[in-house]
């Protein structure tokens, strides 16, 4: 161990250890926090955490080691990890290594003994801000420099960093329904979860073009989750905005904030975000609350341009393809968290049914989609 500390950029210090020093240039990003109790390294493989830095809240991270089978993608993209007791078991059971010595094997900064608590508690009153993790010997000056030089979230586009360079045909001989996907980070508990159902499955780059993605045929088209600001991704926007009413289109959490700004509606950062496995979510058609997992930083705007909903009624925007209609809500600070299009067939769910980690309530969500398809 080595001595090391994790810098806001409001000056905030907090000490801890680390099993190597951070390389330099390594471990800055938007300093965010995660509730879930377990899937610490299904967290950081999630692409939607590409520019950041994770605090897990839960006290111990580790204790059952790590496992090819929790990657949600190909590599890690959490910028730096910070745990109150971060743990190197690799005798515990379907264990295939060390989680501190993955993190280090991969040259990602972790830092460990730090006060979570108190830097989770200042992160929600402050805000979700940069910050970076440097060794003990590091100057706070120069850290700080280093810090205010990383790219703010806000006008980000990290999309374009973690979606693939060409094509992924998934299936190419499953005789379902075609779903061709606009990857902007998907994980691949997604994929397994259109896959178990039947679908047959085309990931493309961002920045493929409508015309491009109708030319495939497809039965519906899914738009991911991912990391960034929806609103800089407008040449994404602009791709959605040409496939609304022309074939049926499902987002999930960034893909859920696009097809919302595709037809006219907007989005804001959330102060801190939701990040953890345990957001109770309302559908207002039903009446039913899920526990939900969540991973996201912006929210969408309501009708009058409030960023809370007062009401369990299924309020109405008038956009540009039509009306669409607030079809589920969070209970723990009432933002947009679903809608549906009533016009023009397209959905959006603001959280990840597929869970990865996280509770199976809303997995049913997969089954709908399909069965739509299906019925079409």
């Amino acid at each position: 161990m080595t001595g090391a500390y994790l810098l806001l950029e409001d000056g905030t210090r907090l000490d801890g250890d680390a099993g190597a020093p951070p390389a330099p240039g390594t471990g800055l990003g938007e300093v965010v926090f995660n509730t879930s109790m377990a899937g610490y390294q299904e967290s950081v493989t999630d692409p939607s955490y590409a520019g950041q830095i994770i605090v897990f809240t839960y006290p111990l991270v580790g204790n059952y080691g790590v496992a090819r089978d929790h990657m949600e993608s190909d590599r890690i993209h959490a910028r730096a990890v910070v745990m109150r007791e971060g743990i190197d078991r690799e005798d515990a059971a379907h264990a295939e290594g060390g989680w501190l010595t993955w993190l280090t094997d991969c040259g990602i900064p972790w830092i460990t003994g730090v006060d979570t608590r108190a830097l989770v508690r200042h992160i929600r009153d402050r805000g979700a801000m940069r910050g970076g993790v440097f060794s003990a010997e590091t100057d706070e000056g120069e850290a700080m420099d280093r810090i205010r030089a990383e790219p703010e979230m806000s006008g980000r586009d990290l999309a374009r960093e973690v979606s693939p360079k060409e094509p992924i045909i998934v299936d190419p001989d499953n005789p379902g329904p075609l779903v061709v996907g606009i990857d902007t980070g998907i994980k691949d508990s997604i994929v397994r979860n259109l896959r178990e159902r039947g679908a047959r499955l085309e990931l493309h780059p961002c920045t493929t073009s409508a015309d491009e993605l109708l030319a495939r045929g497809p039965d519906a088209v899914f738009l991911a989750n991912g990391p960034g600001d929806p609103a800089a991704l407008g040449y994404v926007v602009d791709t959605v905005r040409d496939l609304v009413g022309k074939v049926p289109v499902w987002g999930i959490c960034l893909g859920h904030q696009l097809l919302c700004r595709a037809v006219g509606l907007e989005t804001f950062k959330l102060p801190f975000g939701h990040r953890g496995a345990n957001h109770p979510v309302k559908d207002l058609e039903t009446g039913r609350i899920e526990i939900t997992s969540q991973n996201h930083g912006f929210a969408v705007l309501g009708p009058g341009g409030e960023r809370r909903i007062e009401t369990d009624e299924p309020v109405r925007w008038d956009t540009d393809f039509g009306v669409a209609e607030l079809q589920q809500i969070n209970l723990y600070d009432r933002t947009v968290e679903g809608l549906v299009l009533r016009d023009v067939p397209g959905s959006t769910v603001q959280y990840h049914p597929e869970a990865g980690p996280g509770p199976h309530d809303a997995q049913h969500l997969f089954d709908q989609f399909l069965e739509r398809l299906a019925a079409a």
